[in-house]
């Protein structure tokens, strides 16, 4: 019941595949029955990132300027259900996140204990040029990937959210609709796929039990996906 245009099926937000592979388990796990003409790569191996591959950055989304940003998109992305900024009006979309309510320096100092492996949380002030808190000076945090093998995005995602909603729950907010098209769901749940991640945000489950929640749901994608991995 949650399909939408911010996804039109059940996979997880980090998925591990190509273009061409996702086309696959679409078309037949899902029983489009689309003729695909699949063009194979050469020299690409799942381990790469994309500067492994010495082909030039191009943005696949003005909000997309750069690998880092990519690399923390699939948690940070869950910004856009909040009223916090995800640093869109900055040079650093989803690297910043902030909000005038917020404490930066207090911020940055819980996620950095909270034991996250792979990255280092710093204390920010930005101003963004447009959306949310646009001319509004914002306090927040800037994620820096120390490790790619070590990072998980979506867990730090919703531990930065789990910290905001916490420090100060009167003063956060979810957005309200509309977004992406859809005027009756709240975007925090078209975004994760349900309400059951707002729901653990606000009961304030432990940040362990919450991914330990998206367990099943790994392994059944893990099994489902094998059978269209070209590479």
């Amino acid at each position: 019941g949650y399909q939408s245009f911010v996804g039109q099926f059940p996979i997880p937000m980090r998925h591990g595949m190509t273009v061409a592979e996702l086309a696959l388990l679409f078309n037949q796990h899902h029983d489009i029955g689309a003729k695909l003409e699949i063009v194979p790569m050469e020299g690409w191996s799942r381990e790469m990132y994309f500067d492994d591959t010495d082909i030039p950055w191009v943005m696949p989304s003005p909000n997309m300027p750069t690998l880092d940003s990519a690399i923390v998109y699939p948690g940070t992305v869950l910004f856009e259900g909040t009223m916090i900024s995800e640093g869109r009006g900055t040079t650093r979309p989803f690297e910043l996140i902030g909000a005038p309510w917020l404490d930066g320096m207090q911020l940055a100092a819980r996620m950095n204990r909270a034991g996250l492996k792979g990255a280092y949380f710093r204390e920010v002030a930005f101003e963004p040029t447009f959306q949310k808190h646009a001319r509004a000076s914002c306090g927040g945090c800037q994620i820096h990937v120390t490790s790619r093998v070590d990072f998980a995005p979506v867990k730090a995602g919703v531990s930065l959210i789990r910290e905001c909603f916490g420090s100060a729950p009167t003063k956060f907010k979810w957005r309200e609709p509309p977004y992406e098209y859809e005027h009756d769901k709240m975007p925090i749940d078209i975004l994760a796929g349900s309400p059951q991640l707002r729901e653990q945000i606000e009961q304030q489950v432990p940040l362990e039990e919450v991914a330990e929640s998206w367990r099943p749901g790994e392994t059944a994608f893990a099994e489902a996906r094998q059978p269209y991995l070209l590479y």
